[in-house]
């Protein structure tokens, strides 16, 4: 056994110095940063001069004890004879370049090439600020993120560039026969071409010259088959061109199949085999409690401690940390260059000191960006950590590498990632809610869905279309003060929908505090009222004998308004103090039947455009008394008990993060999970259960092939995987979790990957699929799953598709604006129609109401033009009777114009402008009063009528505007534009304009400087 210790890296080092001179102190050109460590270029090889600059891979071999950079054609073509050095280099959220080295070392390099490897992997990191984690790699031992760089798998090749080994020639196609494990990543080892290396547990691959065999072990799963699919797949493509037969060979069937025939026909015929091959077992390390090691003067001294905790690790030294398995270096931030290659040589030591398997992992970390791994093996870690420390000094390194000429381009921090707001869902779907009350689930009445009370336990579905199919979300909110009972019965009930629906639906828990963005774009506006309204709320408030704090609409009841605009609003309740005040907020405040409106002097003018919308919901029709924060009322303190100090900090939300995938298995209650690194949509297999992890969020995906009892358990899977805390973030066991079945992906998912549709749709055996595409080069065919009707909307009975099926398409008009001080007549014609599915926005701008005969000058000079609109809406509908109107309604489609009425014609309305909720669609309200008009829908090549409608010049409604307009709705600037004006500015029609997705709208508004 080649000896690969202290004194092999020693020589190397030694070698490193020769004509390069000291390194043990600074000296001119060098920089000691404000991590102290030393940075000199005579430390950093020039082959490293921009390395780290654009995501991806870069490798380096170890040719005469330099690093030599490789092609990238080259990569992943890996010679046992040679070391390489690999850095991977990945952008994250934040911008920040988050860096892994690896150094592979082949089976047959020489130790000084492995010692050069491990030497110049930290002079790589000094080069890159001081901040990548560093692993060693060793030939059929390699990690599984090493490997995930390399999909599908790798297969090094005989020979070497420097180790004195020659390349193979050229000879007669050589019969060779490899070894496959692993069920998200493939390791790959070839054995020797015998019977005695096969056995009933692993896979085995057999590559003759014409033809590829895959021998399935009989006690193999079904997903290991399958990724050993994608290594013949590999071998077909690399050693034969595309050019071959595969055959899967199944581990029992004999002689009466031809294909395994064919394969025993290469072993001498059938035989039985051993239980395992010894050439396929391996010693491993084994795991034991962590110990650590303190270096000083390159040599590794325990360190006598009963526990780990990270105030045992000091900044000026560094560490080993032996976990049995895997060796730890951990390389204090103000330690030298020098220091930190003397730790990396005693962690080779110790492995070799000890007679330990030369295959051991080394990881090395470096303060600030230690691994899950690594702190995973201490009793107490702080849960935040300056992962900051290093970017001065890193800038240091890229002015000193500047000054010496190299180029340094795209070397400091990446440019951060900008997320828009998104919901990532159809808004235009249709929503029922429900109560859960005892062992019942009470239907809410659509204009109290969005109104819920933090006693109680709600259901909520909601139905919106996907792209061939009907997608279903049901939702479990679980507010604060709600009682376990009722909690317990939501669930129940939540599972009893999912079974009625046959396992489609996605299913969410949600907890009151930490609701996602899907859920509020759904509700679009949300009110969280204090108490409750249940039975059982109600009974364990007298039973405890505490006074019922449930909403009253004539008591005391303080509101925090936030959220981001009129799709994603929310009113919380709070204490009605002056403490529960903030700055950064605006509030409601309800003392009886007076309101006070409060506006925090950190707050925004779209923060106050929510508190007028939000004061429609919560107190309609009563005048507010502003509230400015400096020039309060006594009135208003006096309602609080009194002025406090109060904050003026604003509440930071739980944010995602970058996603982690896991594969997960519940065995007797235990959760078992691995990390998939680099992971794509191939990674979900039919027969696997997923976790992503995104922080914020955790999404538990269920693959159709999972048996009946997993799927049962997946939101049980969610809440262990919390409990777990796998990532050591100290997650909540509160966060949202979502279950998805595998085919009814929602977009709010499949955004983390790179999703082909088509793939969503192929069920079933995983293996047998990849099988079919292998041997025929074409993908099976599924039948793609019908389109189901829902059985109800909104509490309506289901409609025949054409008009129950809503698009974006048809959502074309603005979500338009609702006004303050409702009139009866107007609530009173919503009913006639069909109520909303909630008033979760203010009620529509109306324009263009009156008939022609009717004018502005002739309407009451002290109404505002929206009451006017209202008053000569309402007026035109009073002669007609509701149960005439819904007959009437029920004959129209949105495919078909309108008849004209042989009554008198009421004026055109802008079509689409009427939404009771802010959306549009097929069977509307809006809808049914365009179908009352004579009005057909412009078409493209012709003017659209802008008679009656009040309009204004694009100078005076851009935001710039030194004369602005008022009394307008300044996040609908745009529909003020007279039809001409809009064609000249935004190159379309406003009906086309309306066509198109919201965030789209908002980018081209936002060009033109009206949004």
């Amino acid at each position: 056994m080649e000896r690969r210790g202290n004194k092999v890296i020693s020589s190397a080092i030694s070698k490193q110095k020769l004509g390069r001179g000291s390194v043990q102190k600074p000296r001119s050109g060098t920089l000691k940063s404000r991590s102290n460590m030393s940075v000199s270029m005579r430390d950093v090889d020039a082959a490293f001069q921009g390395a780290g600059q654009k995501t991806g891979l870069e490798i380096w071999r170890i040719e005469n004890f330099k690093p030599v950079a490789i092609p990238t054609s080259s990569y992943g073509k890996f010679r046992s004879g040679d070391s390489y050095i690999i850095l991977k280099t990945t952008a994250l959220k934040s911008g920040v370049f988050h860096y892994d080295i690896h150094y592979w070392l082949g089976k047959d390099t020489s130790q000084d090439e492995a010692g050069t490897a491990a030497i110049k992997t930290v002079e790589l990191d000094a080069a890159l600020g001081g901040r990548a984690v560093q692993h060693r790699e060793c030939q059929g031992r390699e990690t599984d993120k090493f490997l995930s760089y390399f999909k599908p798998c790798i297969i090094p090749e005989e020979g070497g560039v420097v180790s004195g080994f020659k390349h193979v020639e050229e000879k007669a196609y050589t019969i060779r026969l490899f070894a496959c494990n692993g069920k998200h990543v493939v390791r790959v080892r070839e054995v020797p071409y015998s019977r005695s290396s096969l056995n009933h547990d692993d896979i085995f691959i057999l590559d003759t010259k014409s033809k590829i065999f895959q021998f399935n072990g009989s006690n193999s799963s079904i997903q290991e088959r399958a990724k050993a699919l994608e290594v013949v797949q590999y071998i077909k493509d690399t050693f034969h061109e595309g050019k071959c037969e595969v055959a899967a060979i199944e581990d029992g069937k004999f002689v009466a199949d031809p294909e395994t025939g064919d394969f025993w026909s290469f072993f001498g015929g059938f035989a039985p085999l051993a239980k395992k091959s010894s050439n396929a077992i391996e010693t491993q390390d084994e795991a034991v409690p962590a110990k650590l090691l303190c270096i000083q003067k390159g040599r590794a001294k325990p360190v006598d401690t009963q526990s780990l905790t990270r105030e045992l690790l000091d900044t000026n030294k560094c560490y080993l940390v032996d976990s049995g398995v895997e060796i730890f270096v951990w390389m204090g931030r103000s330690t030298t260059l020098e220091e930190r290659k003397s730790a990396s040589s005693a962690a080779e030591e110790l492995i070799a000191s000890q007679g330990r398997s030369q295959k051991a992992h080394i990881t090395r970390v470096v303060e600030g960006f230690e691994t899950v791994m690594f702190k995973s093996n201490f009793d107490k870690w702080p849960q935040s950590t300056d992962t900051t420390v290093s970017e001065e000094g890193r800038g240091k390194v890229v002015a000193m590498l500047k000054r010496q000429g190299f180029n340094v381009k795209g070397l400091l921090k990446a440019a951060p990632v900008k997320e828009e707001h998104q919901p990532f869902i159809d808004c235009t779907g249709n929503l029922q809610v429900w109560r859960v009350n005892g062992n019942n689930k009470v239907p809410l009445p659509m204009s109290e869905q969005c109104k819920f009370y933090s006693g109680d336990c709600y259901i909520v579905q909601y139905t919106y279309p996907g792209e061939d199919k009907e997608e279903y979300l049901l939702c479990t909110w679980i507010g604060k003060q709600s009682i376990p009972e009722d909690r317990a019965m939501a669930q129940l009930l939540v599972s009893k929908m999912v079974e009625s629906f046959k396992g489609q639906p996605v299913q969410a828990q949600i907890f009151e505090g930490k609701e996602p963005p899907q859920f509020f774009a759904i509700l679009q506006s949300f009110i969280v009222y204090k108490g409750g309204l249940s039975s059982g709320y109600k009974a364990r408030i007298m039973e405890k004998g505490i006074d019922d704090n449930t909403y009253k609409e004539d008591g005391l009841a303080l509101f925090r308004v936030q959220g981001t605009g009129p799709d994603n609003m929310q009113a919380i309740q709070v204490e009605p103090v002056a403490t529960s005040l903030n700055s950064s907020y605006c509030y409601i405040l309800q003392v009886g039947m007076t309101v006070f409106t409060w506006l925090g002097s950190l707050s925004t003018t779209q923060d106050h455009e929510l508190v007028e919308r939000m004061l429609d919901l919560i107190k309609a029709d009563v005048q507010s008394k502003p509230q400015k924060e400096g020039t309060e009322s006594e009135a208003f303190w006096n309602a609080l008990g009194g002025k406090k100090e109060y904050s003026s900090q604003k509440a930071v939300k739980e944010t995602g993060k970058d996603p982690h995938l896991f594969g997960c298995s519940l065995s007797r209650g235990n959760l078992e999970v691995t990390e998939i690194f680099n992971f794509v949509q191939d990674d979900l297999m039919t027969e696997d259960m997923m976790i992503l992890d995104c922080h914020s969020e955790i999404y538990v995906w269920v693959g159709q092939q999972v048996d009946s009892k997993s799927k049962q358990q997946a939101l049980n899977i969610g809440q262990k995987y919390l409990e777990k805390d796998v990532l050591l973030e100290k997650l909540s066991s509160e966060t949202p979790i979502f279950v998805i079945v595998e085919g009814s992906e929602p977009s709010f998912f499949t955004r983390f990957f790179t999703w082909d549709s088509s793939k969503s749709t192929m069920h079933g055996n995983s293996f047998q699929r990849k099988l079919s595409i292998i041997k025929t080069g074409i993908s099976p065919i599924a039948d793609k799953p019908k389109r189901r009707t829902p059985a109800s909307y909104g509490g309506r009975m289901s409609m025949p598709d054409k008009t129950s099926q809503r698009s974006r398409s048809m959502s074309f008009s603005p979500d338009r604006v609702r006004v303050r001080g409702r009139s009866p007549a107007f609530n009173a014609l919503a009913s006639a129609f069909e109520n909303p599915r909630n008033l979760s926005t203010p009620p529509p701008v109306v324009r263009k109401l009156y008939p022609k005969s009717v004018t502005p000058d002739s309407l009451s000079k002290t109404a505002t033009p929206r009451s006017q609109a209202i008053a000569a809406l309402t007026s035109k509908f009073e002669p007609f009777k509701e149960r005439k109107l819904l007959s009437d309604f029920s004959e129209v489609s949105p495919e078909t114009p309108p008849k004209k009425p042989e009554t008198t014609p009421v004026s055109p309305i802008r079509p689409n402008s009427i939404s009771m909720n802010g959306r549009t669609s097929s069977n509307s309200m809006s809808s049914r009063i365009e179908a009352l008009t004579i009005k057909e829908d412009v078409k493209e090549d012709e003017p659209e009528d802008d008679e009656g409608l009040i309009t204004f010049p694009y100078e005076r409604l851009k935001i710039s505007s030194p004369d602005p307009v008022s009394d307008i709705d300044v996040t609908k600037r745009e529909t003020y534009l007279s039809s001409e004006e809009f064609r000249e500015k935004f190159g379309m029609t406003k009906e086309a304009f309306y066509k198109m997705p919201k965030w789209k709208q908002n980018k081209q508004k936002i060009a033109l400087n009206l949004f």
